[in-house]
């Protein structure tokens, strides 16, 4: 049987498969049940330094091609966070990256202080998300400038846990920014979040279908967009990258190694599939290594280039 096994940063992966921030809301109940059904690496979702009710009700609209998203990082806040994630921390098989939001540079600090202690294998700075900036202000990752800001103060805290830059694509040169980051000292990037964001109206209520109105675009409409980040970014950057946006299938997890993903990230699949999308893609690798001889996945990071 083919070896699924990664390693990024340092730090092994038992298959390239990670659950991305967001997908699974409760900390650890359901970022649990995605191990078990076969992730390689969980990302918990985005804290805040405050407690966060989120958006309004629905928060999440399905379309022919993927989903709105617009939970606005409903999240218990730092102080209650800590002692999720350390439990989590403590019951986890596989490798965690531990995701934070903010938009100024000292929350992120602050966050670094307050969780790298705990020893999580990942801090995933989330540099940009389109739910939010109306009430919290405008996303770090829209600028190079500010992006690499916040890695750079960061990395002056975080000891010896490894910092991940993820990035929006609804910014003119992705690769600029990835660039900065990782002169910034950022140790791996995480491309994309979600686009738009964007709409979908109730034609019978002729209201927009999300409480928020507005929210960001996840699933396979996103793919292409996603796939030419990473492309872009691979070409700037010499640190590791964690691809995402769109993946549903064993094809769409090696074209996006190919375009220079390290490891992918599966997350709106598992609203078409179920948890058991990481099984059929897992499946779907190891045959298709075996088929092309593809002894080790790092042979196929890059290939596109």
């Amino acid at each position: 049987m083919a070896d699924l096994t990664v390693t990024y940063c340092g730090v092994s992966f038992p298959n390239p498969l990670i659950l991305p921030s967001g997908i699974a809301q409760e900390i650890p109940a359901d970022h649990l049940r995605a191990i078990k059904a076969g992730a390689g690496g969980i990302t918990t979702k985005s804290l805040t330094i405050e407690p966060r009710e989120g958006n309004p009700l629905p928060r999440v609209a399905k379309y022919q091609e993927g989903f709105l998203n617009s939970v606005g990082l409903r999240g218990p806040g730092i102080e209650k966070g800590k002692g999720l994630i350390k439990e989590f921390l403590a019951s986890s098989p596989v490798p965690v990256l531990v995701s934070v939001f903010a938009t100024n540079v000292h929350d992120f600090v602050r966050f670094a202080s307050e969780l790298c202690p705990l020893n999580p294998h990942f801090l995933e700075l989330n540099l940009s998300c389109p739910n939010v900036e109306d009430d919290m202000g405008k996303a770090l990752g829209l600028g190079a400038e500010s992006a690499s800001a916040a890695v750079a103060a960061v990395k002056k805290v975080s000891g010896s846990v490894p910092i991940l830059a993820k990035l929006t694509p609804n910014i003119s040169n992705i690769a600029q920014v990835a660039r900065s980051c990782e002169q910034a000292g950022a140790d791996g990037i995480v491309a994309i979040n979600t686009a738009g964001p964007g709409m979908l109206i109730d034609i019978s209520r002729k209201k927009p279908i999300l409480g928020a109105k507005r929210g960001g675009v996840s699933g396979p409409a996103i793919r292409p967009i996603a796939v030419r980040c990473v492309y872009d970014i691979f070409e700037a950057v010499k640190i590791p990258i964690i691809g995402m946006g769109g993946i549903t299938t064993w094809q769409d997890a090696v074209e996006m190694m190919m375009a220079g993903a390290t490891l992918v990230g599966v997350g709106s699949a598992t609203y078409f599939k179920g948890y058991g999308a990481y099984e059929e893609i897992k499946k779907g690798l190891q045959e298709y290594m075996e088929k092309e001889g593809v002894k080790n996945l790092t042979e196929l990071v890059g290939a596109a280039h």
